[in-house]
């Protein structure tokens, strides 16, 4: 194998490396690509060019792996591409004594099963029990579960 070849898989074997570590981790696919193809490359160094070359190869390219991952977490590459808004959400946090069943209310959004209520002049996020129901409609709790409360149209 020549040594643009072995040059080749190294590089590129970097570059799934790079991108396990900074842009898709967890899914270890890509990183087991890289690093297998990095070592199929040394393993080639080996075996078509003697020991020598193999070991400056080996050498080279966990210098070349160290040196572009400081330079890739230094520069802060990564924070390109990852997600920098703040999730805002969260789970309706209230007192069971606040909402009960036979408790009534308005859709505020569309039920699909799942939007937006107003009940006891608090806003919570509620289940339709069967269908979709449409906004502005009157609506009933029927249950009241752990954090999440099931409703019905009034009208049913």
């Amino acid at each position: 194998m020549g040594w643009l070849v072995i040059v080749t898989l190294i590089v590129v074997g970097l570059i799934f490396l790079l991108l396990e570590i900074l842009v898709v981790p967890g899914t270890t696919v890509v990183g087991v690509v890289g690093a297998a193809m990095m070592g199929f490359a040394i393993f080639s160094a080996y075996n078509d060019h003697g020991s020598a070359a193999g070991t400056y190869t080996l050498a080279g390219t966990l210098v070349l792996t160290i040196s572009a991952l400081a330079l890739a977490l230094k520069s802060n590459t990564w924070k390109k591409a990852m997600l920098g808004s703040e999730v805002s959400g969260k789970v309706n946090i209230f007192e069971a004594e606040r909402v009960k069943p036979g408790d009534e209310g308005i859709a505020i959004t569309r039920l699909n099963p799942m939007g937006k209520a107003l009940i006891n002049e608090e806003y919570y996020e509620v289940t339709s029990k069967d269908n979709l129901i449409s906004q502005n409609t009157e609506i009933v709790v029927t249950k009241v579960d752990g954090n999440k409360i099931i409703v019905k149209s009034k009208s049913e």
